[in-house]
């Protein structure tokens, strides 16, 4: 492989080439990026959700002993 890149010049090696990977296979990167990001999304929407339900029902049904608040 360094043998077909090895009398071209620095503009194909680092432009060129990485252009054209970028043109055939943008839709797959473009797909997988899009995917990752939803899921660290979704991830943190769940995350904040759980902790809002669990602040919510630790505020309405432990709020008349000071005991359950000093356990936190």
């Amino acid at each position: 492989m360094r043998e077909i890149f090895a009398g071209l010049p620095w503009w194909v090696k680092w432009v060129a080439v990485p252009l054209l990977a970028l043109f055939v296979f943008g839709g797959v990167i473009t797909t997988i990026l899009g995917a990752l990001v939803s899921f660290v999304f979704k991830a943190l929407l769940f995350v904040a959700l759980v902790g809002g339900l669990v602040f919510v029902v630790k505020r309405f049904t432990g709020s008349g002993s000071k005991s359950a608040r000093s356990d936190w």
